[in-house]
Formats: C-alpha cells, structure tokens, sequence
C-alpha cells in the first residue's frame, strides 16, 4: 500500500506498523499455546500427548482382540489428529517400543541398535491387556468434539496407573521443554502404594537399555538436576572387552562411532569394534596387541571420552488445569495415585448407581407379576389410567425401594413381554435380587473403604503383570574420571625458548616430552612471568622460557619451585621456595615484587623434601670480604606462589650457580647449620603467613 493510500484511510505508517506488531505478537502467543497444550508437553491426567491419546482411543475403537494393520490405525486416529500420518505412525512406534500399552507383530525396529520400523503397511497393533484394563472406560471420561467436530474424543483418558513415569516423555515447544525420564514399573506401583498411605516416596528412573546410573543429582527430575549412566562394560580378556547394556538415550551405532572418534582422535587406542547385536546387545572391542595401557585404565577412557559415559538432564514438566507445571517426578507420582483412587471411586459411584437401578426394576417386576398387577390393567381404557392404575397398585410397596417409582419405571413395566410373565421363577427372582444385595453391600464397603480398595487395585495389576518388569539400570555412585589422568600420550610437546611458544606442533623445535592433547602446560620466562595454558598447535607464552612442563593440578602439592630473582635492574636478590596452586588458565602471575626489569637468576623443580644447594657469586668491591652466599632451599619453607621471598644479597652479583655434589658436601661440614630443615615454630608461621 502505497504511503497517498494511507494517508487517505486515514492511517500514517507508524499505525500500521504498530497494528502488526500487536498480530505478530497476539499470533505468537496463539502458536506458542498450541504447541504447548496440544502437541510438546503430556497431560498430568493421563500421562499422554494429544497424538498418543488419539492413538490410543482410535485403537480402542477399533479393538476385537486382532491385530490391525499399523496403517489401518494411522488412518483411523486422522479422524482426530489435525496433523499428518508422519507424526501418528511415529508416535504409535514409539509406544510400540516401550513395550507396555501396545501388543506388536513385525519388525518394530530394535531401540538397542536404532534400526527404524518396517513400513506401516507391513506391521500390525493391538492394544496390550494391561491398557484394556486400566487405560479405558467410556462410563468416566469427559469428551469433546474432535478438530473438525464430526467426532467425539476423550478430552483424557481415564488411566489408573501413573503411566507418564512408566514411558517416560521428552518434548520441545515454544521456549519450554519436557524431559521426563522412564521409571519402573513394579516400582511405581509400590510407591503408589505408599502414597495413597501418606508415606514419602522417592522414585528414580529406569532404563530398558539398561546400563548403570548414579542419581546423586537427580533432584526429583526437576530443572538443574543431572544423571549420568554408564554402559556395562566386561573385561573378556587382557585385548578385549565387551559392551552388554548401553546408556539410555544412546545406540549401538552411535556409541560404536563415538569409540572410533575417540580413536581417530588418539585418546584410546581401539584395533577393531564388532557389532554383534541381536536380541540383546554385545560390542566386541578389540585392543592393540603392543598397547601399554592397562584394561581398567582403558575402560575408564571409555567412559570418559566416548558415549560409554552420558549426562542427562531431566526437565519434568506438565500440563495441569490448561497450564504448564513444573513438578517433581514425586509429587507427579503422587497425584497420579490420588487421582487414580478418585477414578476408582468414580467408577464405584457409577457401579452402585447400576446396581441399585437394576435391583429398583428387578424388585418392581417381581410385584408386578407376582401381585398380578399386570391384571388391572386389563378394563383400562386409555394409557393415562393404565399408569395411574400401576402407581396405585405399587403403592403399598414404596417405601422398599431407594428412590420414588417414575412413570418411566411403570412404562418399562407395561413392555415386560407375556411369555416373559408366564414363565416367571419367582425363586430365580429372589436369587438375582439376593445377588444384587450383596453387591451393593459390597461397592458400599469399598467405597467406604477406597484406600484400601485402591491399594489392593495397585497389588493386583503388580500380580498381574509385574513378572519380567524387574529394575535393569543399576543404581550407584561414581567418582568423576579425570580426562587427563586416563587420557592416552598422544602428542609430542616442543618448545621455542627465545620466541616463547610452545605447542605439539612445533616439531623442528626443542623436544620436551610425551603428553596428550588435553593436558595443561606450565611455563615461566626469565623475567618471573608464570602462565598455564591447554597445549594447542603452537600456543605463545613469552619470550625466553627458563622452564616449561605439563602441568598437574592434582600433583602440583608435591611439586616445589625454588628461585632466585633480581629485584629489578638494580634491587635485591631474593629467593622464595613456593607451589603454584590453583591458577586460571592463560592468565599471566607474577613471580617477582613486581618491579619493571627483573629477572630470574636461577629456577629449579624439586619434591618437597629436596632441596637444591646454590652459590650466589658477587662482584669484588672494597671492604667487601666474603664474596660467595650459600643457599640450601631445603632449609626453606615452602610457600604460597604469591610470596615475595626473602633477602639474599643487596650487592651486585657475578652469577648464581647450583653447587656440586662434591661442594655440597664440603659445604654440610663447613657450615652444618645452613642445612637444617624449618623448625616447627616455622611451619606455623608459614600456615599463619599462607
């Protein structure tokens, strides 16, 4: 529309901008709520989608104890499903795999290796008894109209068992995710148990691929928490080892490409993986005949470095009352429970009314026949008197019943067939309305007593079918692998002193020694300037490097730096003795005071209970006898990298030199009392000063 047009109408173009800002935003509000109430997240209700609710009712429908063509089912749930066969025939697979609500025949795919299903012309479906028994009953579920209103669907299925834990769910939406791990099955039914008794509960997942987990972190599936599931791995012999469970969420085929990345990129050494999945799973790892490593070593850089090892982070959210909620997996276990106890009361409250409606007619065609009721009617003349005369001849018998005697009661009355009422068994009669009695009496004790009507509920569908659901993931705590502790050597570190880089690629320049890839760098230049950084390709550090190695955070208390320094061009010689401690990768410290100009005169690395001997050699000067200034850093106490150091000399030096073996010794006669070790009033000063 042209700018003349709009001003025309009336309307400036700010206007109209503004008015589309407001659509944009009332349609992105409209799409996000869709996405989140019919098709990302499950209903607390019933523990399903809406794709997997329709699936299932059309399967309902279509149930005679047969299976149907999958592509039958898919065509019969369009009725209710707005979208396409895609998104049902996916959605009716994954169920099929999880092995509880659909009985399956042909090739469904197999979860272990992630081969896809067969064509949905070629595999059938049935519903499994146990969703016949406790996912449906028309009699208590609220419906509405479908999509396109010629049909009617359950707004949610009545189900009593909290099945959303049992199949687990992950779904993303508009700026919000569901992830709700699977549970176990005879463990939901004890903790329901347990709920509908008021004691706690704490549930945690089970996977049907198995695997170990530890859930120290699980925080009852809600947001922040975090599992981590090992696959089960067996030492067949000293070169080969055997995978038989595989973490939830993972696949033979990806695992097995993680192990061969992780070969490719040198953190094991792998000769072969063989795949020999069928019924259960088994991967054949092949170790190099020549490899040093040891199995238990290799096995934790399975773990550490391929999909042996995954992290998962649980999101436990649903839709309650037309809202997303985010709850605990217990307290979602919790009001399953409560709410399958209000079905089962529900479905008592409609038994009893059917009982007491069949025990009202059956009582009143009992009198009818056996009072001869049915006679007076005979010289009635119009229908209005045939009713009236039926009322009179029951009213002595009233106040038996449990409620008021209707006209409707009295027409039913007037259709009772003649050779029914010939062939009347009054002793049969008694015997059904007996029958109904007790039963009445019976629903009345259970309801009176639902909690524990609801506890044997849940004891009998554990007796039913719990036999083969046992737990398969393992429960257990693991300690956290060092990548670089079980990392293999597989690169060389090189170093180039004057131009101050070091790195694994700098294959011209000074060897250092073996290292892997993800191992820390430790170096210092002449100046008293200390960095660590990740080893890289060819990593700058500063120029004129005195020391450089790998670095070990977890072995640095036993590794002791001993220095000398020049406290700028013309200050003091000091000398410190320190361990590095925790530092900040590629953030550069300091030795030194600090001044501009100063340089590290001598730096060597000893273990705590050594210590290196040096000689600090001045300049001749007048009046100045003693030319030489003997240090033993072991007589030193070991501090904080931090520390400044103590006070060597304030005249100008030749050179500091380490000492002999041969001076050493010389020097332990001469001047025994240079060599003792700090005293213990040191060490608590030393804790004090740290």
């Amino acid at each position: 529309m042209s700018h003349d047009k709009l001003q025309s109408n009336g309307h400036g173009p700010g206007e109209h901008h503004g008015q589309v800002a407001t659509m944009y935003e009332s349609w992105f509000l409209e799409y996000a709520s869709y996405v989140i109430l019919e098709r990302a997240v499950p209903y607390l209700d019933d523990g399903l989608k809406p794709v997997q609710r329709r699936v299932l009712h059309s399967m309902w429908e279509l149930e005679d104890g047969r299976y149907n063509k999958v592509a039958n089912v898919i065509g019969h749930t369009m009725k209710y499903h707005p979208h396409g066969d895609v998104s049902i025939g996916d959605a009716l697979v994954q169920m099929g795999q999880k092995d509880l609500l659909i009985d399956t025949q042909g090739n469904w795919g197999n979860i272990y290796t992630g081969d896809s299903s067969a064509a949905a012309r070629y595999i059938e479906a049935r519903l499994s008894k146990f969703a016949l028994e406790v996912v449906f009953n028309p009699k208590t579920s609220i419906w509405q109209a479908s999509y396109d209103g010629r049909n009617k669907e359950p707004v949610t299925l009545p189900v009593k068992f909290p099945l959303l834990l049992a199949q687990g769910v992950e779904g993303i939406a508009v700026g919000l995710a569901c992830k709700i791990l699977p549970h176990n099955f005879c463990e939901l039914i004890e903790a329901s148990i347990d709920a509908i008794r008021g004691k706690k509960v704490n549930i945690l997942p089970d996977f049907i691929t198995g695997g170990v987990a530890d859930f120290s972190r699980y925080n009852d599936g809600l947001r922040g928490g975090r599992i981590r599931v090992r696959a089960v791995i067996e030492k067949v012999s000293k070169k080969m080892l055997a995978i038989r469970e595989i973490p939830f969420g993972t696949t033979t085929s990806s695992l097995i490409d993680s192990i061969l990345a992780a070969n490719d990129k040198g953190k094991i050494k792998v000769k072969k993986v063989e795949d020999n999945t069928a019924a259960r799973v088994e991967i054949i790892i092949h170790l190099h005949p020549d490899s040093s490593e040891d199995v238990d070593k290799t096995i934790e850089a399975l773990y550490a470095f391929t999909d042996c090892e995954v992290s998962i982070s649980p999101n436990s959210c649903v839709i309650v009352d037309g809202k997303p909620l985010f709850l605990s997996v217990n307290e979602i276990l919790r009001l399953c429970a409560l709410n399958t106890q209000e079905l089962l009361r529900r479905e008592l409250q409609i038994r009893l009314g059917e009982l007491e409606e069949d025990w009202h007619f059956s009582s009143l065609e009992k009198i009818f026949i056996e009072k001869r009721i049915y006679r007076n009617i005979e010289e009635c003349e119009t229908w209005e008197a045939v009713i009236e005369t039926i009322h009179k001849g029951l009213k002595p018998y009233k106040k038996k019943f449990y409620r008021e005697i209707t006209d409707e009661d009295v027409v039913r009355l007037t259709e009772i067939k003649i050779k029914r009422i010939s062939r009347f068994d009054a002793f049969k009669a008694d015997e059904h309305i007996k029958g109904l009695e007790d039963e009445i009496t019976g629903v009345k004790h259970d309801l009176d007593n639902i909690k524990t009507y609801t506890v044997n509920y849940f004891r009998n569908l554990l007796k039913k079918y719990g036999k083969g659901k046992e737990r398969k993931t393992q429960i257990a705590e693991f300690e956290t692998i060092v990548a670089s502790k079980v990392v293999i050597n597989n690169a060389k570190l090189y170093v180039n002193r004057a131009e101050g880089f070091v790195g694994h690629g700098l294959k011209k320049d000074e060897f250092i020694c073996d290292c892997s890839d993800i191992d820390d760098v430790i170096a210092i230049t002449s100046d008293g300037k200390l960095v660590v950084t990740r080893i890289q390709d060819k990593g700058y550090v500063g120029k004129d490097i005195i020391h450089v190695a790998l670095f070990k955070k977890d072995q640095d208390e036993q590794t002791v730096y001993n220095m000398v320094y020049q406290d700028g061009p013309r200050g003091a010689i000091m000398m410190k003795r320190f361990t590095v401690g925790g530092v900040t990768r590629d953030k550069p410290y300091d030795l030194t005071k600090g001044a501009e100009g100063s340089k590290v005169l001598f730096l060597s690395v000893s273990t705590p209970q050594d210590g290196p001997t040096v000689i600090v050699k001045l300049r001749p000067k007048p009046k100045l006898r003693n030319l030489e200034s003997v240090v033993h850093f072991g007589s030193q106490l070991i501090k904080a990298r931090g520390v400044q150091g103590n006070v060597v000399t304030k005249f100008p030096i030749l050179k500091v030199v380490q000492a002999t073996p041969e001076q050493e010794s010389s020097l332990r006669k001469k001047q025994p009392e240079l060599f003792h070790p700090p005293s213990k009033d040191d060490k608590t000063q030393m804790k004090m000063e740290l």
